[in-house]
This record gives structure tokens, sequence and C-alpha cells, in this order.
């Protein structure tokens, strides 16, 4: 019964702010921004910048609220607005390149240890080219497939596939330096 009234209770703030309600804005925008600011960062590596970009995406979140269909969910209906913007505004700002790479060597990407911190793991995706960067948050983070992510970017599917490649090869190479170094084995 209290899945259904928190259900119905979301729909009416959503139907609400729709309406240009500032209340139910408001609700709407400190529920998720703590986190849609985390989704902005994945992306900009500037954190004023992020904020900018997610508050002009909340924007485009509340202008739109009316073709939000109530399919699937609404968290991940305004975190798809997010990244676009991320998008956007690298593309504005020509921050990213691709390199026209049509090989694709699968590796395997061990899984990140769990004594680094959250801070130490965006700290190595930032130090990814933008490229690698956008193609291995969308794919690994997002769950975006290579098909779409291509689409989105105006790269091809073997592009995609190459920077994921690149960039988990330059993670991988990244963190086995951090852990020799925590080792005192560097």
């Amino acid at each position: 019964m209290k899945v259904i009234t928190l259900h119905e209770e979301e729909q009416n703030i959503i139907r609400q702010a729709a309406e240009n309600n500032r209340h139910a804005q408001q609700k709407i925008y400190s529920k998720h921004s703590p986190k849609m600011l985390g989704v902005c960062r994945q992306y900009i590596k500037d954190i004023q910048q992020a904020e900018d970009i997610m508050i002009t995406a909340f924007m485009k979140v509340f202008t739109n609220l009316k073709k939000f269909e109530h399919k699937g969910s609404f968290e991940g209906w305004i975190r798809r607005i997010m990244v676009n913007e991320c998008i956007s505004y690298l593309r504005v700002q020509k921050k990213v390149g691709f390199l026209e790479d049509e090989f694709y060597v699968e590796d395997t990407f061990n899984n990140i240890e769990s004594h680094f911190s959250v801070d130490d793991i965006q700290t190595l995706i930032d130090g990814l080219p933008d490229g690698y960067k956008m193609v291995f948050n969308l794919y690994a983070i997002e769950g975006f497939k290579h098909q779409e992510i291509a689409k989105m970017l105006g790269i091809s599917e073997g592009t995609s596939k190459s920077q994921l490649s690149h960039a988990r090869r330059m993670l991988q190479k990244q963190i086995n330096e951090l852990k020799n170094y925590e080792n005192g084995t560097e």
C-alpha cells in the first residue's frame, strides 16, 4: 500500500510542477539535484561548471515536464536530460575529440579495488581525454549500448568501441600505478 501512495504522491508533485507550481518544482529539485550533480560531474571536471549545466538541465526538465509519460522512472528521465545537456555543452565548447579507430580489442577491466575512494575514482576518470571519458561514462555508468552512443555522439559504432577500449586500458594502467604506489613497489 505504501509504494502505491508514494508513487501517487510523486505523480501529484510532477503534475503540479508541470503546471508551474514553484513549491512542487523545488521539491523535485531538492530531491534529485544531489544525484544529478554527480551525473554532471562525471562529464564535467569543473564543479561550478557542472552545477551551471545541472541548473540549465533542470530548466529543461521543468519546461518539458508535460512530455513525461510516467513510463519508466522519473529519475531516469531526468538523468537522460542531464547527460544530454553535458554532451551538448562539451560539443559547443569543442572539448571532445574522438580518434577514428575502426578496431576494437576486447580487454578485461578488473573491478576497481574497494579501498579506492569515490574521489580517487573520479580523479582517474577525469584524467581521461574527453572523448574516452564521455564514451566510458555513457557505456560503463549510464549503460548505453555502442550503437546508442554512436548515434548520440555522431560517431561510428567502431569508434565508440575503440574509445571504450582505450579508456579502459588507461584506467587500468592508472589503477595499477596507484596500487604500486600504495604498496611501495614503485
